[in-house]
């Protein structure tokens, strides 16, 4: 008696499989599946058909020519609008990664044409965004003065979800939270631990020997503790055996850059930001290690996504840039 995994790999079995993919294919067009995520993404027909600048007829037929080819229901009616089902979830998602690599594929032929431009869109967290990510595009747009750079500069949370709804081509960020590798892939271009940073003016940059222990009555002024950063400042803590000091500010991080410039403020950062800090703030670590900080920053893409001849470009001069940071 055959096995199951013996029966579908059976030439038979995969010729049929085969001919029933290629049935579907001629009876789907990408412009159904463009309907289909438009609707999807404006809960309504109508409200599609008006993005569309089309009918609300034709957007039905669409969607119910995609329900007939593939043999099941894409869209539920609810209270709150019109709703994917779980196939039309998993038609959608495929369906964005179809119109992301057109997308990709139009890109490279436009840089094989002029290898001097083109365009690359980068999510990274702020603290990287702003002097990391900011050097190495530097570096680059001296080189190749035509190329564009799109930068969501936010929290890592928002930019990985950006990430896997492909709003963004890669992200530059420290993997703080495990991300799901089923999906993403990390090339870490260093390691890098927090620092405990100060204004140049505060009286602290004096001293020699500091402990975190020694710190616990100033004032500081950190990420929000149920961020990914926060995070990270709460074990340094724990690590010492120390309770977290009650924050005189909680902020993002160009809040606490303007307090920490004031010379009164304390905070904890990655070390990289002072590697490459804004030209109006001149911040100083303390003489402080923090072992348990350390965490790798990356460059995250999508797995089996071609990156585009951009992305080699970015990817080649962050690794040029990270080296020099750690030499």
């Amino acid at each position: 008696m055959l096995l199951f995994d013996e029966i579908i790999s059976h030439p038979i079995w995969e010729r049929a499989a085969m001919n029933e993919i290629e049935r579907i294919e001629r009876r789907i067009s990408l412009h159904d599946m463009r309907v289909l995520i438009a609707v999807v993404d404006a809960g309504s027909m109508g409200k599609a058909a008006a993005r569309l600048a089309t009918s609300q007829p034709a957007i039905s037929r669409s969607v119910a020519d995609l329900e007939s080819a593939l043999g099941v229901r894409l869209l539920d009616r609810g209270p709150h609008g019109i709703a994917p089902t779980p196939y039309g979830r998993a038609l959608v998602k495929r369906s964005i990664a179809v119109f992301d690599e057109l997308a990709q594929g139009v890109k490279d032929i436009r840089f094989l044409t002029d290898p001097t431009a083109g365009d690359l869109r980068i999510g990274a967290s702020i603290a990287v965004a702003a002097g990391f990510v900011s050097a190495v595009i530097d570096r680059l747009t001296r080189r190749y003065p035509r190329l564009a750079f799109q930068v969501l500069a936010t929290d890592t949370t928002t930019v990985f979800r950006a990430l896997a709804d492909r709003e963004v081509d890669m992200v530059v960020a420290h993997v703080i939270d495990p991300i799901d590798e089923s999906e993403m892939q990390v090339e870490t271009l260093l390691r890098d631990p927090h620092v405990v940073v100060v204004g140049a003016r505060n009286a602290l940059t004096r001293r020699r020997r500091l402990a975190l222990s020694d710190l616990a009555d100033e004032q500081w002024t950190l990420p929000p503790p149920d961020a990914p950063y926060g995070k990270v400042v709460s074990e340094a803590f724990q690590a010492g055996g120390l309770p977290v000091p009650p924050a005189a500010v909680t902020s993002t991080l160009p809040v606490r850059n303007f307090l920490l410039a004031t010379g009164r403020f304390l905070s904890m950062v990655p070390r990289v930001v002072l590697q490459f800090p804004a030209r109006d703030h001149a911040l100083k670590s303390l003489p402080i290690g923090l072992p348990t900080t350390v965490r790798p920053l990356g460059i995250v893409t999508l797995k089996n996504r071609t990156l585009s001849p951009v992305a080699e470009l970015f990817a080649a001069c962050a690794r040029k840039t990270a080296k020099r940071v750690e030499t």
